[in-house]
């Protein structure tokens, strides 16, 4: 299906891809891996074929059909749906030819026409497509909403359901799940360990690559190794091989040490000259193993914060919304202590992000009481947080603005505890990396040394060694934590409890993950179910008698 041969580009002259190559099989699906800046996305392009490489080639089977989801947002104002019927036109080419064989009278050329539409389900393409919408999370009504309505994350699904509909040969997706809550990365989850095409998946989401992968390209330094597996095979191996090559290093070292010792003796005396000149000349054959070069991923380290009595918070009968509006949720009975580690689970408008803004104190409780200790320090993470940041500011200066009454060795270690130490703490603002800018933000936040940290989206624009950093820190951490993530994975490895916010309400969720999902792919089969019981019946056999006649 895809074949790379020595695969280089450059940008501004800095290479990065520097002689990529692999092949993937047709039904092969492949997760593309590596820290930001490593390559990915300008690989997925030229795959694509929206870039040209500088050298090497890109080649593809003949008449494959190629789709890339980026990371651009369409828009227009044909409504959800519409746009995701769109991605495949031959039904409605078929659809146009049928109607004007009709009108002409040629029931051979409207029979052929139909006959073609019901070989490729197109009958049924509207609930297909609404059913894939539903599971990406859009509601009954907002299937047809223009997508100029729509929010930009929205309008990332249509995109991505759009891809899913046309069904290509080759779908290739970048980050497919940033701009997905939870649920829907569930759904997407099990609907891709199900596609039968060829697919590459970027992706920094460890859960997802190993229930979708059936092979892992990891690209470091502007070259790709492939590994069969998921992401945990792939760190198995990469771990083996490190550890072999340590082995064959020290081996070949102390052979090196003894052949030299073997030459420095012997290489004057005439009776072992002629063995010493060949163990000299085998020692300059020796080839060592390169050396590991692998970045030191980020390092991520929560300040421990004084200690308060239990709880820390305690919500009776609260009530949290926005004024002149009705609540968003109510009879909230909610309590959290020291050490809790809380998910919150629920798809996306239910009110996650409302409840986290009650206890930060941002909303004030429409009804109730909400109860916060002495000296209770609350550390708020948006989704946005990073767009906040002054962008001619450097880290430092951030810090300091924030943290006035700090010396500059205390905002420096400060600093260095979110990886952005020495040149990184004095560079702007706007020339930090999406994962520096993420960690920036997050170093903001814990400035007050907070018992409480709430965390929306935090992993949202770090890279997997990044987000291994984030799960240590936070595991490591003293104090408690509430978190809406979409990374099944970062949930999983943190959180200790669940609570679902769901109907106006939020309520401990009696379960794990697992749980959690059947309910979640229960629900979404059975709008699915829903959706193909209402496209029956729209075949050629639904129209009028003597449109039938003439077919």
């Amino acid at each position: 299906m895809l074949q790379l041969a020595d695969v280089r580009y450059r940008i501004a002259g800095r290479p990065i891809l520097d002689g990529v190559g692999f092949a993937l099989a047709r039904g092969r699906r492949a997760a593309l891996v590596g820290r930001n800046g490593a390559g990915k996305t300008t690989l997925l392009r030229l795959i694509a074929g929206a870039l040209e490489p500088d050298s090497g080639s890109v080649a593809l089977a003949r008449g494959a059909r190629v789709a890339l989801v980026a990371q651009t947002a369409p828009s227009g104002s044909q409504g959800a749906r519409a746009f995701v019927l769109a991605a495949d036109p031959e039904p409605a080419r078929l659809a146009a030819a049928a109607a004007a064989a009709e009108r002409a009278e040629d029931g051979a050329a409207a029979g052929a026409a139909h006959a073609r539409l019901g070989e490729l389900g197109a009958y049924a393409g509207p609930a297909r497509a609404a059913a894939i919408l539903r599971g990406l999370g859009f509601s009954a009504a907002g299937l047809d909403a223009p997508l100029d309505t729509l929010s930009g994350g929205w309008r990332m699904r249509a995109a991505l359901a759009a891809a899913l509909f046309a069904e290509p040969d080759l779908l290739l997706l970048d980050e497919p799940t940033n701009h997905l809550d939870l649920e829907a990365g569930l759904w997407l989850a099990a609907f891709l360990a199900r596609w039968p095409r060829a697919l590459v998946l970027c992706s920094h989401e460890r859960a997802l690559i190993d229930r979708a992968a059936h092979e892992t390209i990891h690209l470091e330094r502007g070259r790709a190794k492939r590994y069969r597996g998921g992401f945990s095979a792939f760190l198995r191996a990469r771990g083996e091989q490190a550890a072999r090559d340590a082995a064959l290093r020290k081996r070949m070292d102390a052979d090196r040490r003894h052949m030299r010792a073997y030459v420095d003796r012997f290489r004057y005396k005439a009776s072992k000259a002629r063995q010493a000149q060949s163990r000299l000349k085998a020692l300059e054959r020796l080839e060592f193993p390169p050396p590991p070069v692998a970045d030191a991923p980020p390092r991520i380290r929560f300040p421990d914060p004084p200690p308060l009595a239990p709880p820390l918070l305690r919500l009776e009968d609260a009530a949290a919304g926005y004024a002149a509006r009705a609540p968003v949720l109510s009879g909230l009975d909610l309590r959290i202590d020291a050490d809790d580690r809380i998910a919150l689970l629920g798809a996306n408008g239910n009110g996650k992000t409302t409840l986290l803004r009650l206890l930060a104190g941002r909303l004030a409780p429409l009804a109730g009481a909400v109860h916060a200790a002495p000296r209770l320090a609350v550390g708020y993470y948006a989704q946005n947080q990073a767009e906040t940041l002054a962008p001619a500011l450097s880290a430092d200066g951030h810090v300091a603005a924030l943290w006035p009454e700090a010396g500059e060795t205390a905002r420096r270690a400060h600093c260095a505890r979110f990886g952005l130490e020495g040149e990184r703490a004095e560079r702007p603002a706007a020339t930090l990396s999406g994962g520096e800018a993420a960690r920036l933000a997050l170093a903001l936040v814990c400035c007050a040394k907070p018992q409480l940290l709430l965390l929306d989206e935090p992993v949202n624009h770090l890279d997997i060694d990044a987000r291994e950093a984030f799960v240590a820190a936070l595991n490591a951490w003293s104090g408690a934590a509430v978190l809406v993530a979409h990374d099944r994975g970062f949930v999983e490895r943190t959180a200790d409890r669940l609570w679902l916010v769901a109907g106006g309400a939020c309520r401990p969720f009696d379960g794990d993950l697992e749980d959690y999902e059947r309910l979640v792919l229960r629900r979404r089969a059975a709008d699915m179910a829903r959706g193909r019981k209402a496209g029956k019946g729209r075949g050629p056999e639904t129209r009028g008698p003597a449109a039938r006649r003439r077919a």
